[in-house]
């Protein structure tokens, strides 16, 4: 298992700096690199791994630290710096040289080490009898990823004890490395950790899953319940009858806050020509919700990037034909996440985007604009559908290791090309209450079905019977 600890820096850590704080933490240990020099280890003076140390990250997004970190990081203002430290638990003074890296950084640099209790008083820096700082050179690194904690041949287990699990650079690469050899991806935290919405959206896949460390039960599964055991190499739901699946009660045992989420899950499809531009469909939907654009994004968690259209579609560009996969936030005083899978297909670029937003108690979702603002989305912005569904749920948008309700539909949107392959007058005539409303030119119109209010569970009977409908529309 690892411990994190994170310097949150006013400065941009320099190589002087950083070799400051790796002296601090032990100018007797070995230094060694991974991933081309991204990832820095101390070693022991047999080549164990205490300490691996990320690249550090600029932070240009206001409110990102606090997000993932919590109160404790909010007096970082940006822009700062980012630069995690993850020490084995497997030595007992692990952790203190990571604090004490973590802590001659922001000595010198100014900012703040969280958590705080890692933070230590730190002496100058070591010297050789020539007056240079210096690190001993260490074996070559070993086979493996710094952030996986047990590796077997079905799955890689990551350990993680942090209040918000985030979709850092390091463990993206470990699911990346877990899918390149046909593993799953394995998070283990105790209870009261929660997951970001990117890490909920990424965690799929045969045996990947978040394990869920329980004291009466042992372990759970945080998304499903499911009481796990550890056999044959990987957590796994303990064996019961067919149909019968055994659920954790600290899975069902949980509080009403009475806060709402707002889910918008949209598909554009546009001409991949020099013209194109992402991310405008989701820049639509932010401004209309919220009052203004998403302030930030990036390929990982935390988001470090203003948001910019322009430098989306750029990275989109370069990296095709291989798809695209981003986060994008708001501000803090409305909450907003959103993912973004853009792919490239015969057909041109598409775009699946999935925005959440979180509402407290007492404040209902601003329904009465969905059919204004589809009708923006399929005539402005080719958005092919759009599925609008409400859930009680947090409102600052992490996902708690106990049930929460599933979404329920409030309306459900196709625009034109879909109307013409699937014939006006039968798409106009769905077998549910209530008739479509027609988005755009009445030539060539987009449909929205209103399914309900998202408070009533039948409107996931109603979209089954339109979605059946929709499919099986008589070809010409």
């Amino acid at each position: 298992m690892t411990k994190d600890v994170i310097a949150l820096t006013e400065r941009m850590p320099d190589p002087q700096s950083l070799l400051a704080g790796l002296l601090a933490a032990g100018p007797e240990l070995r230094l060694q690199t991974l991933a081309d020099g991204a990832v820095l280890q101390l070693c022991d003076e047999q080549g164990r791994p205490l300490v691996s140390i990320e690249t550090p990250i600029l932070l240009q997004v206001p409110g990102e630290a606090a997000r993932l970190l919590g109160d404790q990081a909010a007096a970082v203002g940006t822009p700062a710096w980012w630069v995690e430290a993850r020490a084995t638990t497997a030595a007992p003074h692990a952790e203190r040289l990571a604090g004490a890296f973590a802590s001659r950084l922001t000595a010198g640099l100014g900012g703040l080490v969280w958590p705080p209790e890692a933070a230590v008083a730190v002496p100058a820096p070591a010297t050789d009898a020539a007056g240079d700082t210096a690190l001993t050179p260490g074996p070559a690194a070993a086979p493996g990823h710094p952030a996986v904690d047990v590796l077997t041949d079905r799955v890689a287990v990551v350990m993680q004890d942090r209040p918000v699990v985030a979709m850092t650079s390091w463990l993206s690469d470990a699911l990346r490395t877990c899918l390149g050899s046909g593993r799953g991806l394995q998070i283990v935290t105790p209870a009261h950790c929660r997951l970001t919405l990117a890490t909920r959206t990424l965690l799929s896949g045969t045996d990947t899953r978040w394990v869920v460390r329980d004291e009466a039960q042992g372990y759970y599964d945080g998304l499903s319940g499911a009481v796990l055991r550890w056999q044959d190499g990987a957590f796994q739901p303990v064996d019961a009858p067919p149909g019968e699946t055994p659920v954790a009660r600290a899975f069902v045992d949980l509080p009403d806050h009475g806060e709402t989420q707002l889910i918008l899950s949209l598909r554009t499809l546009r001409p991949a020509d020099n013209e194109l531009v992402l991310g405008g469909a989701l820049e639509t939907v932010w401004r209309t919700l919220t009052g203004q654009p998403p302030v930030g994004w990036g390929t990982a968690e935390p988001v470090s990037l203003p948001w910019s259209r322009r430098e989306l579609t750029d990275l989109a560009h370069r990296r095709s034909p291989t798809g695209t996969w981003a986060v994008v936030v708001g501000t803090p005083e409305q909450p907003a996440v959103a993912t973004v899978r853009v792919a490239r297909t015969v057909d041109g670029v598409e775009e699946d985007v999935t925005l959440v937003l979180g509402y407290p108690a007492g404040e209902q979702p601003p329904l009465e604009g969905i059919p204004a603002l589809a009708t923006e989305l399929v005539c402005r912005h080719d958005v092919q559908s759009l599925l609008v569904q409400r859930r009680a749920a947090r409102r600052d948008l992490t996902v708690p290791a106990h049930f929460e309700a599933v979404p329920i539909p409030v309306g459900f949107a196709i625009g034109p090309d879909a109307v013409h392959r699937t014939g006006l007058e039968y798409a106009r005539r769905p077998p549910i209450p209530g008739a479509p409303l027609p988005l755009g030119p009445t030539g060539r119109p987009g449909l929205l079905y209103p399914l309900g209010d998202g408070t009533t569970a039948g409107a996931w009977s109603a979209l089954q019977l339109l979605m059946r409908h929709l499919r099986d529309a008589p070809t010409a």
